[in-house]
């Protein structure tokens, strides 16, 4: 899966009562991407425009996308509605995650271009791809960060370039120091996850997703840790 960078890059977020959450880390997210990959800033007018696109909705999601365009760089904004029921899911509508080698996977900046994760995504069907790495490492999901739960301890790979830096990841992070729970930042290998006393996801749309199988085989219910984190 080699994106086209042509197509620029994106940030989705979750927009509640009008208000796009957590725009200012997302905005320096993309900033930090565009910088790097195209030599520029965010477009002038983006955030505003953003947050006029947003005006009105309830409850939904909001996608900037900048790519490069004649002269420099071009957004583009699209809002759309979201499921309550998505948002902070429970144990019920937990995640099915499907293992995928992807030895070469790079996932430090969010590619516009999903044309291979979506062709993934739809050959399994109900399942979430989750990413293998060098050594069947479990990386990141086509949507999101993984996190493991074991010995009231926290796992999650290390953004080492090949997994997104995920907002909801960092704040996931940061919430579990306030509750004086341990965050260890290593590469996982797929056994830790069916080991694991719980497996969560990490998301800005959907917030903290619990998983309820890998692979076909049924995990842990989700337990007490990822219910105070969620919460």
């Amino acid at each position: 899966m080699h994106p086209d960078p042509g197509k620029g890059i994106f940030e989705t977020m979750l927009v509640v009562e009008e208000q796009p959450v957590e725009l200012d880390a997302h905005t320096a997210r993309l900033g930090a991407s565009l910088q790097t990959l195209f030599g520029a800033a965010v477009p002038v007018g983006a955030r505003d425009d953003l947050l006029a696109k947003v005006s009105g909705v309830p409850l939904g999601r909001v996608r900037l996308t900048v790519a490069p365009a004649s002269g420099g760089l071009a957004y583009a904004i699209a809002v759309a509605d979201v499921d309550r029921a998505a948002v902070f899911p429970g144990w019920e509508s937990g995640v099915a995650l499907r293992g995928v080698p992807a030895p070469d996977w790079a996932g430090g900046h969010k590619w516009a271009d999903r044309s291979g994760l979506e062709r993934l995504e739809a050959s399994l069907g109900d399942a979430v791809p989750l990413l293998l790495g060098e050594g069947g490492a479990p990386l990141e999901t086509s949507r999101a960060n993984v996190f493991a739960v074991r010995g009231g301890a926290l796992t999650t790979p290390p953004l080492d370039g090949r997994v997104l830096p995920g907002i909801a990841r960092a704040r996931t992070i940061e919430i579990a120091a306030t509750l004086g729970i341990d965050v260890r930042e290593r590469n996982l290998v797929l056994a830790d996850l069916p080991a694991a006393d719980e497996v969560f996801l990490t998301g800005s749309v959907r917030g903290i997703e619990p998983v309820r199988s890998l692979n076909g085989a049924e995990l842990e219910p989700r337990g007490d840790l990822t219910a105070r984190l969620a919460t």
